[in-house]
């Protein structure tokens, strides 16, 4: 299975990220990604960018180093009924708008309170797709969400670097995800979520999962640049 666009990486402006916009394209345009999504993260998160940020990405180039260049956000839930903690001013204006929960960004609570908060963040207009579900830092009903991503069909992340070796506990909640896809057939992206630019475009992990659990290849948005790009003008179509 080949994989020709990376939607989730960020820059030294969301704070905790080491590499630039340019460095990452670089790195794509190397790894033979033709679209990439620069998704820095939204202002609760400590250390990302002002709201400024946000409102002047139309200054960047469509494209750098041969790679089209998709300008959005990692928005997080900053509550049990699925806030985002970006303005829908902002959310209107973004290329790609992904959305996850985050510590320090979101209070905490039971699996219920959780798992609710997650698809009530789906079901918003301006989400275009799910990220890192599983990670163990909250309780989720991954079941719930595989078949809540089939039903309104938006995508849900296999985070690469949720099964990278730094990171702990997220790889068996990734396995049950990725059979809960498989069973009621959402589409699924890959993410890298990139920190630094030479984990761009890397998704050997993710596509290791992907195999196991028997995800087909139709189901994987990012297979395709121009099913992406359809994807998102059809989100954009639908909003309010």
């Amino acid at each position: 299975m080949e994989i020709e666009v990376d939607l989730h990486t960020h820059t030294v402006s969301s704070g905790h990220a080491y590499s630039t916009l340019s460095e990452n394209a670089l790195a794509a345009s190397r790894r033979g990604i033709k679209l990439l999504g620069m998704t820095d993260h939204a202002p609760s998160m400590p250390g990302a960018p002002h709201l400024y940020h946000f409102g002047n990405l139309a200054i960047l180039p469509e494209e750098l180093y041969g790679v089209r260049v998709l300008p959005g956000v990692e928005a997080n839930i900053t509550s049990h009924d699925g806030d985002l903690d970006l303005p829908t001013l902002y959310l209107s204006k973004m290329h790609i708008v992904l959305v996850g929960l985050h510590v320090i960004c979101y209070p905490g609570g039971t699996s219920e309170q959780n798992t609710r908060a997650y698809l009530k963040a789906m079901e918003n207009p301006f989400t275009d797709m799910m990220v890192h579900p599983g990670r163990p830092d909250f309780e989720l009903d991954l079941e719930q969400i595989a078949h809540a991503s089939a039903k309104l069909n938006i995508p849900v992340e296999i985070n690469n670097s949720s099964l990278a070796k730094e990171k702990k506990g997220a790889r068996e909640n990734c396995r049950r995800l990725a059979r809960y896809m498989v069973k009621y057939k959402g589409p699924v992206i890959l993410g890298s979520d990139a920190h630094f630019w030479d984990r761009v475009g890397e998704f050997s992990h993710a596509l290791e999962l992907v195999g196991e659990a028997g995800i087909l290849e139709h189901q994987v948005l990012n297979t395709s640049s121009e099913r992406v790009l359809d994807y998102l003008a059809t989100r954009r179509k639908n909003r309010p």
